[in-house]
C-alpha cells in the first residue's frame, strides 16, 4: 500500500448487481485500493465441490480514493453512484472497515444480517476475533456478534463462542450472560430481504 492511498479514507461504491467483482478488479488495476467483503461457502454439486463467493452488501464495494478527484472512479465501467450526500461523498469510518475484514479473515461464517443500530455492547477478547467491539444477539444455535457499516445502514453477523466475549472483572454478571438474558433472540428465516438501500448517493459531476 502507497503512502498516497494511506491518506485517503475508505468510500463506499455503489455498482451495478452482480458486477461488483469486475468493478473490484477494474478500479484495483487504476491503482485504487478496494476491499470487496464477500461469504465463502461450498456446495455439494453431482460430480464435484464447488466453492461459492456471495457479496455480503450485494451492490456495494469499498475503496479508498481522493474525493476532489473521484471522476476516474465514476467513469469505470460498473461503477453507478459514490455514497454520500448530493455532490458530497461521505467516508465510512476506519473501524467498521477494519473490523468486516477482520472477520472475513478470521475463517469463521459470516453472513448479512439485519442493521442494528443498538443492543448488547460486548468485546471479544479471545479466538480470532479477538479486539473487536459489536452487537451481540442470540438466535438458536448460538451467538452472533453483528458488525455494521453506518453509512450503508446494512450489518453482518458472524457467530462467536461464549468463551470469547469479556466477563465483568469484578465480579458481576459477564458481557454474555447480558447478551443471551435480555436480548431478543433473532429468527435467520427473517433475514431475506432485511437490508435496504441507503437514500444517499452521490451523483456524477
Amino acid at each position: 500500500m502507497s503512502l498516497r492511498q494511506l491518506q485517503w479514507p475508505w468510500f463506499a461504491i455503489l455498482a451495478r448487481t452482480g458486477r461488483e467483482k469486475s468493478t473490484t478488479l477494474l478500479l484495483e488495476n487504476l491503482g485504487y485500493q478496494c476491499f470487496l467483503p464477500v461469504s465463502k461457502s461450498r456446495r455439494q454439486w453431482s460430480d464435484r465441490i464447488k466453492e461459492l463467493e456471495v457479496s455480503l452488501f450485494p451492490g456495494y464495494l469499498f475503496c479508498r480514493m481522493n474525493p476532489h478527484n473521484r471522476l476516474p472512479v465514476l467513469q469505470t465501467p460498473g461503477v453507478i453512484q459514490i455514497v454520500g450526500v448530493g455532490k458530497n461523498p461521505i467516508p465510512v469510518e476506519e473501524e467498521e472497515i477494519a473490523a468486516i475484514q477482520c472477520a472475513e479473515k478470521s475463517g469463521l461464517s459470516v453472513m448479512p444480517w439485519p442493521y442494528l443500530k443498538v443492543g448488547h455492547i460486548a468485546r471479544i477478547e479471545d479466538g480470532p476475533l479477538s479486539g473487536l467491539t459489536g452487537i451481540v444477539v442470540k438466535i438458536k444455535s448460538g451467538l452472533k456478534l453483528v458488525l455494521s457499516v453506518t453509512l450503508l445502514q446494512r450489518s453482518v453477523a458472524v457467530e462467536v463462542n461464549r468463551h470469547w466475549l469479556r466477563v465483568d472483572p469484578n465480579g458481576g454478571p459477564s458481557a454474555f450472560k447480558d447478551a443471551t438474558d435480555s436480548a431478543t433472540s433473532v429468527d435467520p428465516a427473517h433475514l431475506s430481504g432485511a437490508q435496504g438501500f441507503p437514500n444517499k448517493l452521490v451523483e456524477a459531476d
